[in-house]
């Protein structure tokens, strides 16, 4: 039979894993009678668990939000990940969490067990974070629009788009999305009677919420990230660049944004970019920066800008030799 102590925290752990708990199932799955059972949930609640119980035939035991941030009982792979993704967020595009998440960094590996501090030491070393590009998007910015999403509340804001114009929008959020290491809100705006992406670097100042909503089926069959994606593919005019990557096409569809270039499959080692040919320079470059066999096709120029880049690399190392 399980001490006190041991029983207290495999009531949690069971009343965490489920919304709702009968008496009679929890205290057979601790084997302990009812009335044990109901002393331990009495010492957990003095210990500032927020347990709900009701009585009656649905009765029954529930873990629910309360005043306070009471400790949480982690398995081995939920702290590992909570762990590697605070290292994340300390390094991320959300400004605001880093001192924050470097705090909750230091704590959780104070306690954490020898065998999980070396799983997640080896994590730590083997991720390079990169060199943060780009604006940033405010964590209280990205709660505030969070929470209207989740209860349905209108949301204003002030806006800037792409060409730097501002307008003042009153939208109805339906869900957020992260695409090429942006936020974007995706929202039905009644001024435009359509849905409208915002990235949400670009909503200056505090958002105000508004009154309730009704839902409206979403975007895109309800599949937000597949819509944003969509939303933002690049559109080929003029001129094309075909490039045959020697990589699949599932290692390179997170490489390579939507924005950027059209990805199709050609075989199961290899595909197709397509994307506008004007920036020959920029394309040379982010070529040689993906570290992946490609047979340029189209255009001939872009076949000649990278051989004078590889004779340019040639002689450099001759001379460095």
């Amino acid at each position: 039979m399980l001490s006190s102590s041991s029983r207290l925290l495999r009531v949690l752990s069971l009343l965490q894993t489920r919304s709702h708990w009968s008496g009679q199932e929890l205290a057979e799955r601790l084997a302990v009678n009812p009335r044990t059972l109901r002393r331990d949930i009495d010492r957990l609640r003095q210990l500032g668990y927020p347990i709900h119980a009701t009585s009656g035939v649905a009765g029954g035991y529930a873990f629910r939000a309360g005043q306070a941030l009471p400790p949480l009982l982690l398995d081995d792979d939920e702290a590992l990940a909570v762990a590697i993704a605070l290292q994340v967020a300390a390094a991320g595009t959300v400004s605001g969490v880093e001192e924050a998440s470097l705090r909750a960094l230091v704590k959780l590996a104070q306690v954490m067990p020898a065998r999980l501090r070396r799983r997640t030491d080896a994590l730590r070393s083997a991720i390079l974070p990169l060199q943060r590009m780009g604006p940033t998007v405010d964590a209280n910015v990205l709660a505030t629009l969070a929470a209207a999403c989740r209860d349905q509340l209108r949301v204003g804001f002030d806006y800037r788009d792409g060409q730097g114009r501002s307008s003042t929008r009153s939208v109805e959020p339906q869900g957020l999305v992260h695409v090429g290491s942006r936020w974007y809100l995706v929202a039905w705006d009644p001024a435009r009677d359509d849905w409208r992406n915002f990235r949400i670097d670009r909503v200056e100042g505090a958002p105000a919420i508004g009154a309730h909503f009704a839902p409206r089926p979403g975007p895109g069959g309800g599949d937000l990230g597949a819509y944003v994606s969509g939303q933002l593919a690049v559109t080929i005019q003029g001129e094309e660049a075909r490039v045959v990557l020697h990589k699949p096409l599932d290692d390179m569809l997170p490489r390579i944004p939507p924005a950027a270039a059209l990805l199709e499959p050609l075989d199961g080692s290899r595909c197709l970019m397509r994307c506008p040919a004007y920036q020959l320079d920029w394309l040379v470059y982010w070529l040689m920066s993906l570290e992946v066999e490609f047979e340029v096709q189209d255009p001939p120029a872009l076949k000649q800008r990278l051989r004078a880049a590889g004779e340019r690399v040639a002689r450099a190392m001759a001379a460095s030799a």
